[in-house]
């Protein structure tokens, strides 16, 4: 049995889940903002003692060959809890129960939850990307004002959050990469607030996705250089319409990019570069969990496939 940790609305895991029906390989598809709903039991001392049941449907820790962990959704308390300091503490014991579970799958994950979780961290990326040889712009990671000065008075340069990309609230927005413009000593407080990647800016031919599953590569050109919204971060705007086309890659950067992921302790990845205009591949950074369904849909690619393939060799290698 193959378990798939996500939420309802992730239709990412869908091309999973009918990838697996193809196969008739039976699954079982945890939408984790649902087990306030479930009946759930841990043992105290087996690994694999547990259960969970929502409505008909239940699954045994003995039962579970291979785990995909996508996006799990926060538990959402029963309407019946109206209390908020209740409801907070009730989905805060169910989020515990799944952190335990999700240790309890440490030898099945395709890439368990911690190393996706320490693989998140972009400075680590850019060291490793780096000695494995990539070509890393220049930049840093700081907060210093005078190191930002420099950088951007001797070049165009860009600059993107260190983790946190979404500014939530009453008018959440998303915090996309974005070219610097001239800095005045006025900037100087709003800088020091934080700790941010300021880069140069490698002045693009288009964008490449390239993503890893197991020794499977699926890379793919982004022509964002044709709309001025999608020049610096290639999802602004959100365009439909940006084309997406299947390259290959030269061999070293293929080993280069199945290593990297193997040293981030993955299976998967979702790497991005860009290629300047005299050809060279820049590396960027690595979603550890990133996206992929809509590679798979706008150039045929089949991810799903591979992750299925991967996702089998653990239940049965």
């Amino acid at each position: 049995m193959i378990l798939l940790v996500t939420n309802r609305r992730d239709i990412t895991m869908d091309y999973v889940v009918a990838e697996l029906r193809r196969r008739e390989i039976p699954f079982y598809r945890l939408n984790t903002e649902l087990l306030p709903h479930s009946i759930s039991t841990m043992s105290g001392r087996e690994r694999r003692k547990w259960s969970i049941r929502i409505g008909d449907h239940e699954i045994r820790g003995d039962e579970v060959t291979a785990a995909y962990f996508r996006r799990p959704g926060a538990p959402n308390a029963l309407d019946s809890v109206k209390d908020q300091a209740e409801k907070r503490y009730v989905e805060s014991e169910w989020g515990s129960f799944l952190k335990s579970l999700y240790m309890r799958l440490e030898d099945v994950w395709f890439s368990s939850p911690t190393q996706i979780f320490l693989a998140e961290d972009k400075p680590r990326q850019l060291i490793l990307a780096h000695e494995l040889g990539f070509e890393i712009p220049e930049g840093f990671v700081t907060n210093d004002w005078t190191l930002v000065k420099k950088l951007t008075n001797q070049h165009r340069s860009i600059g993107k959050p260190l983790r946190e990309a979404v500014l939530s609230g009453d008018n959440e927005r998303v915090m996309f990469t974005h070219r610097i413009d001239e800095l005045s000593e006025s900037d100087a407080e709003a800088v020091a607030l934080a700790p941010f990647i300021v880069q140069k800016e490698i002045l693009k031919r288009y964008d490449v996705r390239v993503t890893v599953v197991g020794t499977n590569i699926f890379a793919t050109a982004i022509w964002s250089q044709t709309n001025a919204e999608t020049e610096v971060d290639w999802r602004q705007g959100a365009r439909t319409d940006l084309k997406h086309e299947r390259i290959e890659l030269e061999e070293s950067i293929s080993r280069r990019c199945i290593a990297l992921v193997r040293a981030l302790g993955l299976k998967f990845g979702a790497i991005d570069f860009v290629r300047d205009q005299e050809g060279k591949l820049w590396f960027l950074e690595v979603n550890p969990n990133g996206q992929w369904a809509w590679i798979e849909n706008l150039t045929g690619y089949p991810i799903s496939k591979a992750i299925v393939d991967e996702l089998e060799e653990i239940s049965f290698g």
